[in-house]
Order: C-alpha cells, then structure tokens, then sequence
C-alpha cells in the first residue's frame, strides 16, 4: 500500500528537534521558524513536556470519556486561569477542524439557527462544516457545499452592518480569526471586532473566535482577539495547545449551557493530551511566553520593517507574514536550501513565520543575516 499522495513534499527527513532547531538524517540542522504550521509552541523535546508525557504513559496512556479523569479539570483550571477565562466551560477534542466543527454545531443547538457569517480570506478547517465557512472552494466537495454561510469582506465595518440588517436575526454564529494565518497574516481591525461583538449581542447571536493559529499566546496576548478587549462567546485552540501531540479546545461562555450526548470524542481529553496540554500551559507562564512573543516578535517586526519598508511586513507578536514582490518569488525555497531555515507561505506570495514562542534573538539575529543576504 502506498501513502494518499495529497502534500508535496520537500526532500527533507527530520529526525530530532530541540528549541527552535531541527535536525535531519543527514546531520544537517535547521532554524525551525514555521514550527509545523503553529503547532511547535514551547520549542521541540522540551524537558518539562517529555517528563509529563513520559509520566503520563508510565501510568495510564488512555481510557474513554466514560469515567473520570481529573486531570481534564486541572488542565481547564490552568487554561482557565492563565487565559482570564475562569468561568468558561472545556470541551476537549483533537483538530482545528474538529474544535471548529463543534463549535458552529453548539451554536446552532444554542440559537435554534442555521445560518452562518465567515469573512474572505479565513480558514478554519477541512472538514463538513468548517470546510463550509471556509474560502477556498477548492477544498470543498459537492457534499460541503452550502447556501446557508454568508461570506463578507474581511474587515469591512459597511458589509458587517448590512448582513446582520438582512439575516441577523436567523443567523447562529459568525466565525472569524483574530489574525488570518492561511489568509496571509491579515489582522482583524479593533474596531471591526468591537463592533461584531456589539452586533452579536444585539441580534443574539454567537461569536465564534477561532484561535486555533492565532492563539495561544502567538499574538502576545493569550487570544488574538484579546486585542481589541472583547471577549467572544466561543474560542477555539488547537495547534500549539499539544505542542505537537494532537489535541484542541472548545472553550464555552457559561451563557452556553450543555446537556448530556450534545458533544462527543474518543481521543478527546485523553491522558497522553492532557499530560500534554498541561506541559504546555506550564511553560508558558514560568516561562513568560506571553511576554517574549511580544518582546521577541516587536524586534522581528521592526527589523524586518527596516529591511523591507512598513507596508510589506504584517503581524503581531511572532505570527508575521512578509509580502514579497513577484521577483522574489523564489525567496522562501532558498531560505530552505540555501541556508536551511524553515518558513511558511501563504499563496500568492507572502512568507509566514510562525516560530516557537520561545524564540532567542540570538536566532532572530541568524535568520535576519541570512535573509537581508538574499534580499
């Protein structure tokens, strides 16, 4: 049997990690600057994050949601308190996808509705659902394909007005990133996010923050859209929740009640994730996270401004795009050959960073040296 051939692949075999760095079966090492697409939070092999792993599955690698497990409540408690979110409730799952899926289902249980706002330019996942609200008709097959999601222009205050005038009142939820990652790093504006949330609450219907690239102290702030000093009625986690062992989160305003069957999950909250969820929490505040994504990415920010000029560089915290003109087209793949630095892209030609948090900038200093010599 051979592997579904769905991702080209670059010639590259990475068979250990450490930090921000990556080494493959050649001996070759890497500056890891994508860290998988987000998911590399606390830097690789991380020794707290091993230990509670390895902990974990000395005693019980996994059991079903059928009995108790409390490390489930401790995990929610830690998240609940180092997001400022104590009086949330935590559904726990496995994907991006998965966690957005179930969120626009809780709020269409929530409103009784069926009608959905996305914006131009969002991702929140491949599957029935997530892939619907969704912009990329590509990724959708007849069977996904729905007259029931609007979509409006990112950022535009005139058409929000609108769409919620015409279908506020039938409409279960609007789903929006705080920063658009796949989109090309475009930041949702202050004041389009107050005024979705003033909108929200006016036509009862539920906010749906999908925080799934965008979160988790990326931006400098545990929620992208913490920025604009809203809270939404639903997040979403995923990504850099595990850091690296499959896991998200749906986190719940207590407005939102549930009932028993409304949600379910094998994998969801199993021990192995929980070890890992709370390794990574555990990090990130005694390790100040927060605070070096704020700190580390304003000097990334403002260097890369330097090089390029201000309107060529977008993002906050260490979740930048780099817009590249057409010439340069070539410029990420020989980051990667030349120099062996991992990035990201978003099409058609913006260069997403998304590194650990834990990024020195000693590593800034390394990736700017060899950047400015391509340039």
């Amino acid at each position: 049997m051979q592997l579904f051939d769905v991702y080209p692949l670059q010639n590259i075999t990475p068979v250990r990690g450490e930090g921000a760095w990556v080494w493959d079966d050649q001996g070759h090492k890497y500056l890891d600057l994508y860290g998988g697409h987000a998911v590399i939070s606390i830097g690789h092999s991380h020794p707290h994050y091993q230990q509670r792993l390895q902990e974990q599955l000395e005693l019980l690698g996994f059991y079903s949601n059928s009995v108790h497990f409390p490390k489930q409540k401790e995990l929610a408690s830690t998240l609940g308190r180092l997001a400022g979110k104590t009086e949330y409730q935590l559904f726990l799952c496995n994907s991006g996808a998965e966690a957005n899926e179930n969120a626009l289902k809780l709020a269409s249980f929530h409103t009784k509705r069926r009608k959905l706002i996305a914006f131009r330019g969002g991702f929140h996942g491949r599957t029935s659902l997530a892939v619907a609200v969704t912009d990329n008709p590509s990724l959708s097959a007849p069977v996904n394909q729905t007259a029931d999601v609007l979509f409006l222009p990112f950022n535009d205050l005139e058409a929000l007005e609108n769409a919620f005038q015409q279908q506020g009142a039938e409409t279960a939820a609007v789903i929006v990133e705080g920063i658009q990652g796949v989109g090309g790093i475009h930041e949702a504006s202050i004041p389009f996010l107050q005024r979705l949330r003033s909108l929200c609450d006016a036509y009862q219907t539920v906010f749906i923050a999908d925080s799934v690239q965008c979160g988790y102290g990326r931006s400098g702030q545990f929620f992208a859209h913490d920025w604009a000093g809203i809270s939404a009625d639903i997040y979403t986690t995923a990504k850099g929740m595990g850091n690296g062992f499959p896991m998200a989160g749906v986190w719940i305003a207590p407005s939102i009640k549930p009932r028993h069957g409304m949600l379910g999950s094998t994998f969801g909250g199993n021990p192995l994730a929980c070890a890992a969820g709370l390794a990574v929490a555990e990090v990130i505040e005694s390790e100040n996270l927060l605070e070096n994504s704020t700190h580390i990415g304003n000097y990334l920010l403002d260097s890369l401004r330097k090089l390029l000029g201000p309107s060529s560089v977008r993002g906050r915290g260490l979740m930048i795009g780099i817009e590249v003109p057409a010439e340069l087209g070539k410029l990420r793949e020989r980051l990667l050959n030349e120099h062996r630095i991992f990035t990201g892209e978003a099409k058609p030609n913006v260069i997403r960073l998304l590194p650990p948090l834990t990024l020195q900038a000693s590593e800034v200093d390394y990736f700017l040296h060899h950047f400015s010599k391509l340039l």
